[in-house]
C-alpha cells in the first residue's frame, strides 16, 4: 500500500540571535492512507513543529532546511499527484489547495484557533466556499450539517455562537467540523484533548475515530499521553529533541519497546496493579536546554544504559530498521540485532 505521507530526513531550525534551534533536527516517518500515526514524546521535543512543517504555517524565524515530506493526493481533475511539501512556495496556488482541503489540522488550544471576533458560522463558511463552489446559503447550510456531525446541539442556533460562548468540549468540536468540511485525506490533530476532563476527552478521541472511518481520511495524532496513543495509533513514532527515536506498529511499542526513551517513558507510565506505596519512577535529568548541541546520541545524559565513547560521540544515531516494520535510532540496540541476525 502506497503511503499518503512520506517524511524523509525534515530538519526545521529557527534562527536567533544567541544562536540555532533545531526544533526538527532529521525526522522520518510515514503515514498510510486511512491509518492513524500517533507522535508521542516529552514538551519541546519538535511534535507540534513537524506538524506546522506539514501545513507550511511556521513562524518567520523558522526554516525547512533540509528533507523531504512527499504527499500524494488526487488533483481537482483527480488526477494522481506526489507533491514534496518543503518545496512548494508556502502561499502559492499548490500550497493553498492542500491545506485545509487535502490535509487539515486541529490545532493545540481552540480558544486561541479560533477567531474571537467571527462567529462559528463565518468561521466554517469561509473555509468551505475557500475550497468548494458553493454560495453562502449552501456553505450555511452544510456548516449546519457538520455541527451536527460533531455533536453540537441545536446547531442551527449555536452556529451563530462566537468562540467564547462555547465551552472548551463544543470549541473543540467546532474545531474539528471546521478541519473537517471539506473531506480532508489527512487530519493532523495536534493534542486534541488538552485541558478537557476525562470524560469530554473520550468523547472527543471517539469523535475523531468515527470520522475517520466515515471519511476514510488517515489521522497523524500529536500527543504527550500513552493512553490515548493505546487507544487511537496504529504506528508509533517516538520524538525526542527534533528526532525520531523509535517507529513500529503500536503493539510494539508497548510491549517490545527498544530505544532506552521509550523504554523509560512506558515505565513512567502509573499502573493500576502497583502497589500503593511504589514509588511512580521518572526519567532522570532534564531535556538539554534549546542551543545546546549534544554530541552522539541526544538521550544518552539521560540514559541508564549508555556506554561512554560509543553513545556521546560523533553524529546522532540513524534510524534503522531492527525487524520487519520496526525502527531504531540506538547504537547498542541496532548493534545487537545485527549480532543475531
Amino acid at each position: 500500500m502506497e503511503n499518503i505521507l512520506e517524511v524523509k530526513g525534515l530538519k526545521t531550525h529557527f534562527r536567533f540571535d544567541e544562536g540555532i534551534v533545531r526544533a526538527v533536527d532529521g525526522v522520518d516517518f510515514r503515514i498510510r492512507p486511512q491509518g492513524t500515526l500517533g507522535i508521542v514524546g516529552e514538551s519541546g521535543c519538535g511534535k507540534s513543529i513537524t506538524a506546522m512543517s506539514i501545513m507550511r504555517l511556521l513562524p518567520r524565524s523558522a526554516k525547512i532546511v533540509d528533507g523531504q515530506m512527499l504527499f500524494r493526493y488526487p488533483d481537482s481533475r483527480n488526477i494522481e499527484q506526489i507533491v514534496d511539501l518543503a518545496q512548494v512556495d508556502e502561499d502559492g496556488r499548490t500550497m493553498l489547495e492542500i491545506r485545509g482541503n487535502r490535509i487539515a489540522m486541529i490545532f493545540q488550544e481552540p480558544m486561541t484557533a479560533l477567531s474571537p471576533v467571527h462567529t462559528i458560522g463565518e468561521q466554517l463558511v469561509e473555509a468551505i466556499r475557500l475550497h468548494q463552489d458553493l454560495s453562502k446559503r449552501e456553505a450555511r447550510n452544510l456548516g449546519i450539517e457538520m455541527l451536527r456531525k460533531v455533536g453540537i446541539p441545536r446547531a442551527e442556533q449555536r452556529i451563530d455562537d462566537y468562540s467564547f460562548q462555547l465551552s472548551g468540549g463544543l470549541r473543540q468540536r467546532a474545531m474539528i467540523a471546521i478541519a473537517l468540511c471539506n473531506r480532508p485525506l489527512l487530519l493532523i490533530a495536534d493534542e486534541p484533548t488538552t485541558a478537557l476532563d476525562v470524560t469530554i476527552q473520550a468523547q472527543i478521541l471517539r469523535l475523531i475515530r468515527e470520522l475517520q472511518e466515515e471519511y476514510a481520511m488517515a489521522v497523524m495524532i500529536i500527543t504527550h499521553n500513552l493512553g490515548v496513543i493505546a487507544r487511537m495509533a496504529d504506528e508509533v513514532a517516538v520524538m525526542y529533541r527534533g528526532r525520531v527515536v523509535e517507529f513500529a506498529d503500536v503493539d510494539s511499542i508497548f510491549h517490545a519497546p527498544k530505544h532506552p526513551y521509550t523504554k523509560a517513558l512506558l515505565r513512567s507510565i502509573p499502573k493500576v496493579d502497583a502497589p500503593r506505596t511504589a514509588r511512580l519512577l521518572s526519567i532522570r535529568g532534564t531535556v538539554p536546554e534549546p542551543f545546546a548541541v549534544v554530541p552522539g546520541c541526544p538521550f544518552h545524559p539521560r540514559c541508564d544504559v549508555a556506554v561512554a565513547g560509543l553513545c556521546n560521540s560523533g553524529e546522532p544515531p540513524a534510524l534503522l530498521p531492527v525487524r520487519n516494520g520496526h525502527a531504531v535510532a540506538c547504537v547498542l540496540e541496532t548493534e545487537e540485532s545485527r549480532r543475531y541476525a
